[in-house]
């Protein structure tokens, strides 16, 4: 099965297939850093981290690019407003460039926290602007976009596709404007290229047009195609942020160019809390480092993955403990199939393959070739455990070499495509063993007292033996049998 892909600009699943044999080119829009990053980040990042594992995973080389906003996003999301950064900065009464500095750090310490790999490159709006000016003035000079007053705003009516990917029409959006239009637009639905700098504004660069500083939108247009071309194969993103910023990147981009600016569109949707949106405004807004107080890392990669990229996640402290469980429960398998490998290198055993590993291989990659469907990877590695389990409780012969091979699968494709199985993974310690040891000694007791019943003298005595090399003394007195331990188990 050839790996399918829901493209958000067709709204249908197609074959992916990258422009270059061998290649692709990823570009998936970056926080904008004024604060520290939440939960709704976290789906995104990890969703798209394993988006980018797995295609690594099939031999392809990838060049993943994912942008800092620490210019230009403004607090409605629009042409209005105070630029989000400089905006902090006042409050925090430090510089706009302090600001960046300390979420970025803060971003990158969260995800490294939930296994996401950094970016191939993580260019900044900030060190991009002279590219910005440029693709600005080609729009300006193919009569794209119209000056008013120090300011630059492209004009979508003479952009025919303007909604293509979102499927909202212009008249429709002007109908449905959440803010103030701007008297400076010809039309309300025309978008800023380049704002004019108010005074007092801290952010601002030299332009043809005055001082002042680029659109939110513009940003990715460059810093996407500078690095990776025109076309390139992936843009994703928030399914929030398909409606302005990605339909007006790519306005700007192939009114520009004159040719499609990316093939495939891939959206991932948004978090809940309780079952409500999150929001500052509502009090449920979660950040990944309060997050992180109360639940390892990895079990909010695991629950973030347990759902499709494409599905709403709600977030709740029962929902991730709950996940926690679950991810135990393989941890567990991988630590006792681990223990298992180191006992059956000491002893000669006959060659068998246990498992049809690569039958597990082949529903995991299906699973995966299917828009990326990480909860039916995840119950593939859910059957495998189980079937291991029963293996190790067997009487079955293998090897250790045969051991290896399943857990190289579960270093395949829990570890490197979903990121869930740490090669940090080890055996279990002693403290560690089940609480069902005491049960499984009595249980030995009374089958040996059944052999002594039976006059079976032989096999009784072979299980006293076994428990004393193992540290377990039993001490038969007239009401019943004990024990005592010389050593832990």
């Amino acid at each position: 099965m050839a790996l399918m892909v829901y493209n958000t600009l067709t709204k249908r699943k197609e074959e992916f297939v990258p422009l270059v044999p061998g290649h692709v080119g990823i570009y998936v829009c970056g926080p904008t850093v004024y604060n520290h990053a939440h939960i709704g980040h976290a789906k995104s990042y990890v969703s798209f981290d394993v988006i980018v594992r797995y295609l690594r995973y099939l031999g392809y080389k990838v060049l993943y690019v994912q942008n800092i906003t620490d210019v230009g996003h403004l607090t409605d999301d629009a042409d209005q407003g105070e630029d989000k950064i400089e905006r902090q900065s006042r409050i925090a009464r430090v510089q706009p460039m302090e600001i960046a500095e300390m979420y970025t750090r803060s971003y990158f310490e969260d995800m490294d926290a939930l296994g996401v790999v950094r970016p191939n490159i993580s260019p900044r709006a900030s060190g991009h602007v002279l590219e910005q000016i440029e693709l600005v003035k080609q729009l300006l000079e193919k009569g794209f976009a119209y000056e008013v007053n120090g300011s630059v705003y492209f004009d979508v009516r003479k952009f025919p596709e303007y909604g293509k990917l979102s499927g909202r029409r212009i008249e429709e959006l002007v109908a449905g404007a959440r803010v103030e239009v701007s008297e400076e637009k010809r039309y309300p639905a025309d978008f800023a290229l380049w704002k004019r700098a108010e005074p007092g504004h801290i952010l601002r660069w030299q332009s043809p047009w005055g001082e002042g500083y680029p659109g939110w939108h513009i940003e990715c247009s460059v810093m996407s195609t500078k690095y990776l071309g025109q076309p390139f194969d992936i843009h994703g993103g928030g399914i929030e942020n398909q409606f302005p910023h990605h339909e007006c990147e790519i306005a700007q981009s192939e009114a520009a160019a004159g040719k499609p600016f990316a093939r495939y569109w891939l959206h991932n949707n948004m978090v809940t809390v309780n079952g409500v949106k999150m929001g500052k405004s509502l009090g449920n807004f979660v950040t990944l480092k309060e997050a992180f107080q109360k639940h390892d890392p990895i079990d909010i990669r695991f629950f973030i993955l347990m759902s499709h990229y494409r599905s709403p996640l709600d977030y709740s402290d029962e929902a991730v403990e709950s996940a926690s469980r679950g991810l135990s429960k393989l941890h567990t398998t991988v630590k006792t199939l681990r223990t298992e490998i180191q006992r059956a290198m000491q002893e000669v055993r006959s060659a068998i393959a246990p498992l049809d590993i690569d039958a597990y291989r082949a529903r995991f990659i299906d699973a995966m070739n299917d828009d990326f469907n990480t909860p039916q990877a995840i119950a593939v590695l859910f059957d495998l455990s189980k079937e291991v389990n029963q293996l190790l409780s067997s009487e079955v012969q293998y090897t250790a070499n045969s051991l290896q091979q399943i857990d190289q699968l579960f270093r395949d494709l829990g570890g490197e495509v979903l990121g869930i199985v740490p090669e940090t993974c080890r055996p279990m310690a002693p403290q560690e063993l089940p609480s069902i040891e005491e049960d499984l000694i009595r249980l030995l007791i009374d089958i040996r007292n059944e052999l002594r019943a039976q006059k079976i003298w032989g096999l009784a005595d072979q299980i006293r033996n076994k428990l004393s090399s193992l540290g377990i003394i039993l001490e038969d007195k007239k009401e019943e049998t004990t024990f005592r331990r010389t050593k832990q188990l």
